[in-house]
């Protein structure tokens, strides 16, 4: 016995230009039926929130699987899977594609080698999966945008709950963010950790989809756009603070990856900040205000 409940969309070439769009979603329970062998021409991601079975995909060997666990089907790849008959799973399943899905595997967000993935939870998943399932009621004029924004949302959400890494990455990218400032090479970055440098550009690489340079200089950046928007530090002080010793190679690369000099990015942004940035993250729940004035005293305000 078996439960089930799903929609499919056909967005427009219009709404393909968003980069990724959902195809289709369901919710799924029980004893199911075996799905496949069979091959897709777009990606499914398929949570499975309870219960246990199996997956076999083309290289034709038998993977258990056991909840929690993410299944990803991936495009011209066969497939084959199915809950264990006596338990059966808890499965919610989107098909998506779109020119986007390249950059997600790139970065590591898609793993078409690790088509079982361990989770240690489902339920950022789960609310993911959810805006799509509410946005699919019939005549929502924004069915497209929302569900395409939900993929999105979803791809991060189960990045940050594979059981191989934390919900803040990897530990080597978490040290490399508090190490970010100080004037050190990769190579330096790597003995920290009793790494060599290859080793480091794949543990980097594997976690961020990026080298530990590029790693490195966006959180550098970032860092150097704050200063130049909310202190008025001189250019070369703010190249020391991010880690560069030499301001004129700071500003070069900040120019390379930004597409302006750091002059020009703090006249652009034309913000004064007399109070300065602080680092402390709001509460999202009591996001800053403006306090309201206080009522002005114009002398006709009874005594008592």
């Amino acid at each position: 016995m078996y439960h089930t409940w799903m929609r499919y969309f056909t967005p427009s070439p219009a709404h393909h230009r968003l980069g990724l769009v959902c195809l289709g979603v369901g919710l799924q329970h029980g004893a199911l039926p075996a799905v496949g062998p069979r091959v897709l021409d777009h990606h499914v991601a398929v949570v499975i929130s309870a219960g246990r079975g199996w997956f076999r995909g083309a290289d034709g060997r038998r993977r258990t699987v056991t909840a929690p666990a993410l299944l990803w089907l991936t495009p011209g790849v066969t497939h084959h899977y199915a809950p264990d008959p006596d338990t059966g799973w808890d499965e919610a399943f989107v098909d998506f594609t779109g020119p986007a899905t390249a950059a997600y595997a790139d970065l590591g967000y898609l793993d078409a080698d690790g088509p079982v993935v361990a989770l240690t939870d489902t339920a950022t998943a789960r609310t993911a999966i959810g805006r799509i399932a509410r946005a699919a009621r019939q005549g929502n004029p924004f069915l497209e945008v929302e569900t395409a924004a939900a993929v999105h949302e979803l791809l991060v959400a189960l990045r940050r709950v594979r059981a191989d890494t934390g919900a803040d990455g990897h530990p080597v990218l978490q040290a490399l963010a508090r190490d970010a400032f100080q004037p050190l090479s990769v190579i330096e970055h790597a003995a920290r950790h009793g790494m060599t440098p290859a080793e480091l550009r794949t543990a980097v690489r594997r976690g961020a989809g990026c080298s530990p340079k590029d790693y490195l200089l966006g959180i550098r950046l970032g860092r150097a756009k704050e200063l130049l928007v909310g202190t008025e530090l001189p250019v070369a002080a703010i190249a020391r603070r991010v880690g560069y010793d030499d301001p004129a190679y700071f500003s070069r690369l900040f120019a390379r990856r930004v597409g302006t000099a750091p002059v020009h990015f703090r006249e652009q942004q034309c913000r004064s900040v007399p109070g300065g940035f602080t680092d402390r993250i709001p509460d999202p729940s009591r996001p800053p205000t403006i306090p309201p004035s206080a009522p002005a005293d114009d002398g006709r305000r009874g005594g008592g």
